[in-house]
């Protein structure tokens, strides 16, 4: 049986020259969230960010939900690939991060369809849920605090629609899953949630070794 490539420098390297589809914008933003303390840690990989463009595109969705804006960099790969009457809520725990996500949205003229929320992430999915009802939005990107990744995949598919897409990131937490010894609240935030999917006949799912991990979990019609 084939078994998975090794994802050395070289090959990383060669995915980049032969996908990557890169533009300036992009590049400046990811230099400078790069330089910020865990910058270049948080902030999504540029091979992510074109797949959930990808992703949005390939699905048709109009409404977006992200769990987890940080600089915004995920946020302008979404709402660039969003139809022109399409809306992306994206939420954080604080304003301090997003700040400097806003020019680059405005730059990019998709600032309009952009709704930041600032919050406990908790809060604002209780909130969607009593202002829009079930089933609201078409698509959603989770990649928020991991201790709560569970309660927030639980509330984020009773808001996506039959069919929709759920995008958890960071599901293999830097190999940390597969690591007895690591007991921190945030690897067993991760590993709550990967077995929780695994069970789940609610959804359709696939783990993807790429980047931290990506999962992607279909509702079921």
């Amino acid at each position: 049986m084939s078994q998975q490539v090794a994802a050395t420098e070289e090959v990383l390297g060669y995915i980049r020259e032969v996908s990557l589809r890169d533009d300036p914008l992009l590049a400046e933003m990811r230099r400078e969230t790069a330089e910020l303390p865990a910058g270049q840690a948080m902030q999504v990989m540029a091979e992510e960010g074109q797949l959930l463009a990808l992703l949005i595109r390939l699905t048709g969705a109009r409404s977006v939900l992200e769990l987890g804006t940080f600089t915004g960099y995920s946020t302008l790969c979404m709402a660039r690939a969003l139809p022109t009457a399409g809306e992306l809520v994206t939420c954080d725990i604080s304003d301090r991060w997003p700040g400097i996500g806003a020019g680059y949205w405005k730059r990019a003229a998709v600032a309009d369809l952009i709704d930041l929320r600032i919050g406990d992430a908790l809060d604002i999915l209780a909130d969607l849920a009593e202002e829009r009802g079930p089933d609201c939005f078409d698509f959603v990107f989770i990649d928020a605090d991991k201790v709560n990744y569970l309660r927030y995949y639980e509330r984020s598919l009773a808001l996506v629609r039959p069919g929709g897409l759920i995008v958890v990131d960071n599901t293999l937490f830097f190999g940390r899953v597969v690591d007895p010894a690591a007991q921190d609240a945030d690897t067993a935030g991760v590993r709550e949630l990967n077995a929780a999917l695994h069970a789940d006949d609610r959804v359709e799912i696939s783990l993807l070794a790429m980047a931290d991990g990506i999962t992607l979990a279909r509702k079921r019609p």
